[in-house]
């Protein structure tokens, strides 16, 4: 079952989420007020600074059409980390490699517009959506040609994907926002039985520490829970410039599938979390350091070096820790 976001009660400085009305048309003034006084701003900046200015646009074909509808209709939220894809030949690449079928049930996460819905629903069995911005959930409900697409409202991280109303194994896809990219990172790991595969666009230092290897700066916590069980490819890099607003940091296109030849139980499941969590938290540490309230039977202490710091384990080490019958 999925919650909504308990909305905020308008103040007279910021717009009324309660009335959907009221808050496009306060949100609209907010944001070309202030979009367009931070423009003017830079521009001044970077002719007091003795630079060209820099023209903005266009920086990829039908650009200027696509921005202006977007800027034109729609407030972006910060707090929601909205960054909407705006090239429609990256939408194409990501539609390739992502390879719908008609017998697929996808789940898009974030549709925003609906730029990457629109090309998905004619290739796809079943559609269901998840957006928490209630001005999109409304345009995305009433455009034409979306009436086979399932608009749900809520917060991600609150949907069980049993009630998405598609039968299990859902492909998932999405352009998350960058700020809750861990969260439904763990939100996906703890729902895996649901779903066959998932593509998404994130930050690209997150992915790089997603597919880090054994012993590298960027391997970590989130690099064991994630290999251990799914299989986790960078299929490209995006640059900024293709989204609008445009974020200050590069991105990537990333799949995830569950490892067919790795079963974990429960409880494995549960003390992996605890040791990667104490072990990441003080990585510095040697593990005899960081994991000694773990008290860790003779023949696990035989087999592994506690000297070692965790950067430097492998995933079956890890798996070997947490295994529940060697407590």
């Amino acid at each position: 079952m999925v919650k909504s976001r308990s909305p905020t009660q308008g103040t007279g400085l910021l717009p009324n989420e309660n009335d959907p009305i009221e808050y496009e048309r306060q949100s609209a003034f907010f944001f070309f007020f202030f979009s367009s006084f931070g423009e003017n701003i830079q521009r001044c900046l970077d002719y007091s600074l003795g630079e060209a200015i820099r023209p903005t646009f266009p920086r990829f074909p039908g650009e200027n059409r696509v921005l202006f509808s977007m800027k034109s209709t729609h407030p972006f939220r910060k707090k929601w980390g909205q960054n909407f894809l705006a090239d429609p030949q990256l939408l194409e690449k990501i539609v390739r490699v992502v390879q719908p079928q008609p017998s697929d049930r996808v789940l898009e996460i974030g549709p925003g517009e609906g730029s990457l819905t629109e090309l998905l629903l004619p290739r796809v069995g079943h559609l269901a959506v998840i957006e928490i911005d209630p001005l999109l959930v409304r345009r995305l409900q009433e455009r034409e040609g979306f009436r086979r697409v399932r608009v749900i409202h809520g917060d991600v991280l609150l949907l069980d994907l049993a009630d998405t109303g598609l039968d299990p194994p859902l492909r998932v896809v999405g352009n998350i926002p960058y700020n809750i990219t861990t969260p439904i990172l763990f939100w996906l790991l703890d729902q895996r039985p649901a779903w066959r595969d998932a593509f998404l666009m994130m930050q690209k230092e997150v992915a790089e520490r997603l597919t880090a290897a054994v012993g590298s700066k960027a391997y970590g916590r989130l690099s064991v829970m994630l290999q251990t069980v799914l299989e986790v490819k960078t299929e490209f890099l995006i640059p900024p410039d293709v989204f609008y607003p445009r974020p200050r940091v590069e991105s990537a296109l990333v799949r995830l599938a569950p490892r067919q030849d790795v079963s974990l139980s429960p409880a494995q499941w549960q003390r992996l979390e605890k040791i990667t969590a104490a072990a990441f938290s003080q990585r510095r540490k040697m593990l005899r350091n960081s994991l000694k309230g773990f008290g860790f039977p003779r023949q696990i202490q035989d087999r592994i070096d506690f000297t070692r710091r965790p950067e430097t384990l492998t995933l079956e080490e890890f798996l070997l820790l947490s295994d529940p019958n060697l407590i």
